[in-house]
């Protein structure tokens, strides 16, 4: 099973180059953050035109998550499960797919770190953990993925020096993902590749993408039955390339039978 994870950055002004990707890759699950649409606008029938069933958690002109999938789409929850304090913004959707249990989301930025976006984004990833013990267990096939907006380590930012004093890199969001992670997840990522320079996102200004000025934000977190399922991922750097692309890439993993 092929699962893709991709912050579209805008499903309206995206729409036309992630159905030519879909067309193109043929992943059987897809995760989008970024949506930026009102519930009700969600193309359902475009996607389903590509054999894509949908499930949406939108908002308007911000945030917005969803999971599209041609193998099953189970159980689906719109934000955090049920006892845990709810989000008031749109962003994690949880459904099976395949048999795995995913959660698409898309943390907070944080902004800065003496922001209230910040203690909100620290908040957020406590909330995730807390969902996670409520819904799943370790020994299950889960898979949480999206734009989490955190580089895991320093090298997963083209210089870690430019970041100084600033949100992505700090030790308690690396903490609250350690804490996620710590439900029994792996970012199988560098089982597969241990190099530096390998990045997800890449800001639209001063030529960044040409200049190899990224980070690696984006990433799948997966419960041992699955990572030990995992044959491959990639980053696909092409589709952050052409016209009006989104900042990000999508990442994606494939997980055996």
């Amino acid at each position: 099973m092929l699962i893709a994870t991709w912050n579209v950055n805008s499903l309206k002004a995206r729409l036309p180059r992630v159905e030519a990707w879909l067309q193109e890759v043929q992943p059987d699950v897809l995760c989008m953050q970024e949506t930026k649409l009102k519930q009700d606008l969600f193309p359902t029938e475009a996607i389903a035109a590509l054999g894509y069933e949908s499930a949406h958690f939108g908002q308007g002109q911000w945030n917005g998550v969803a999971i599209i999938s041609k193998v099953g789409l189970e159980n689906v929850m719109q934000n955090f499960a049920p006892g845990i304090e709810q989000d008031e913004e749109a962003r994690i959707i949880t459904a099976t797919c395949g048999g795995i249990k995913i959660s698409c989301c898309y943390v907070p930025n944080g902004r800065e770190l003496d922001h209230d976006h910040y203690q909100y984004k620290l908040s957020w990833l406590g909330r995730l953990r807390q969902h996670l013990d409520a819904t799943s267990s370790p020994e299950e096939d889960v898979l949480v993925c999206g734009d989490f907006n955190i580089a895991p380590e320093d090298r997963d930012v083209w210089d870690v020096k430019q970041f100084e004093n600033a949100t992505h890199v700090s030790a308690p969001e690396r903490a609250a993902l350690a804490n996620v992670m710590d439900f029994g997840l792996t970012d199988c990522f560098r089982r597969f590749y241990d190099d530096d320079g390998l990045y997800s996102w890449w800001d639209y200004r001063g030529g960044s993408f040409h200049k190899g000025h990224g980070m690696r934000i984006d990433y799948h977190l997966v419960s041992k039955s699955v990572d030990e399922r995992t044959t491959w991922m990639a980053i696909d750097r092409n589709a952050r390339k052409g016209e009006s692309p989104s900042d990000h890439a999508p990442v994606l993993i494939r997980v055996d039978d």
